[in-house]
């Protein structure tokens, strides 16, 4: 993972649909996710590393789901996931050569808590889609919520250089 790959999935993001809608702004306080992505627990390496492969992974799910309401550029949402893709790939390979390394233990309940915060705040995001009927409106402000998310990953990728 790279502060450069965390940048360039932000900008095909942003490339995927131009402003946000003025008819969707009173539907903006309708999302509350369940928890704040920033305050997940992400004390060791170990969680931080699986944390962003988690949100990574989530995003990809959520971006390959139903998109027939949104009026989103076909090329830019196909290049966002291709994106995405790339980088959980490259981090699944870095995490199996660290586990084939270390004696770090997948079922440990600090991973597994870590784990279960991700998905829980991601079914937050695919219950509202749901709700929502995945309108226009609703994957406009679940467009405007992912960016928090990469805020997190570069976060996450700056302590694990420290």
């Amino acid at each position: 993972m790279s502060e450069q790959s965390e940048q360039r999935g932000l900008e095909l993001l942003k490339k995927i649909s131009g402003n946000f809608p003025s008819q969707c702004i009173h539907e903006r306080a309708a999302f509350k996710p369940t928890q704040e992505v920033s305050q997940l627990p992400l004390f060791q390496k170990e969680n931080a590393k699986m944390a962003i492969q988690e949100i990574l992974q989530e995003i990809f799910n959520i971006f390959s789901k139903n998109l027939t309401q949104s009026t989103w550029d076909g090329t830019s949402i196909v290049r966002f996931q291709n994106g995405l893709y790339q980088q959980i790939q490259r981090l699944e390979a870095c995490l199996r050569a660290q586990k084939e390394k270390d004696l770090t233990n997948p079922e440990s309940e600090d991973l597994q808590h870590t784990s279960w915060r991700v998905k829980q705040y991601f079914q937050g995001i695919d219950a509202f889609l749901k709700e929502k009927q995945y309108s226009l409106c609703a994957w406009e402000i679940i467009r405007m919520e992912i960016p928090r998310c990469f805020v997190l990953i570069d976060k996450l990728t700056r302590s694990l250089s420290n």
